[in-house]
């Protein structure tokens, strides 16, 4: 028998891809075979934005650190996922802030059927992509993506506030991104 699970659209926001499957036994325990269907991405060690993100790099992105939400974040060792998140430090903004670090990459965001909307830009000195959750029908949530050595960072904005008086969210995470993108691992 073979289980199939493909991990995509957002985990807790995260953009996702791969397929994991049951295969054969080794004395009588079931061992786990990774499908190449959508090139799964190897835990690896992560830059870690919960713990690798300075106070002062966060308070220079217009972020404050006393209000750190972690979403995923495995207690040690490798890991797909990696993702907290911030509130801005003007108190009156509308929006929160995710930073989510993973080894899957933008070609594996673009396969996903799940995520939509991907729109070319550069974010500081990188080629990035803005991209949706196809369910966010409200478009209340924008992700801005780019490439790193162990995959991919995004930084996602979500709205909080009037939905009449929402901004363009894409542009607001890609100006999120650039102010977090220097001390971000290339």
């Amino acid at each position: 028998m073979r289980n199939r699970i493909v991990l995509s659209g957002l985990v807790v926001g995260a953009v996702a891809l791969g397929t994991v499957a049951c295969g054969d036994t080794t004395d009588g325990t079931p061992t786990t075979t990774t499908s190449d269907v959508a090139s799964a991405a190897a835990a690896v060690e992560l830059f870690n934005p919960c713990s690798d993100l300075s106070e002062q790099a966060l308070t220079d992105a217009g972020l404050d650190p006393s209000t750190e939400r972690t979403s995923v974040d495995p207690p040690s060792g490798e890991a797909d996922w990696r993702i907290c998140s911030w509130k801005p430090t003007d108190s009156s903004a509308t929006v929160r802030v995710d930073v989510f670090s993973t080894s899957y990459t933008i070609d594996e965001a673009r396969q996903n059927d799940n995520l939509t909307g991907f729109e070319n830009v550069t974010i500081g000195p990188r080629s990035g992509v803005t991209l949706y959750d196809k369910s966010d029908t409200k478009r209340d949530r924008c992700y801005a993506a780019m490439p790193a050595a162990q995959g991919m960072f995004e930084i996602a904005v979500t709205w909080r506030g009037s939905e009449s008086a929402m901004p363009d969210m894409c542009d607001l995470a890609v100006e999120q991104a650039a102010r977090l993108e220097p001390n971000l691992p290339k």
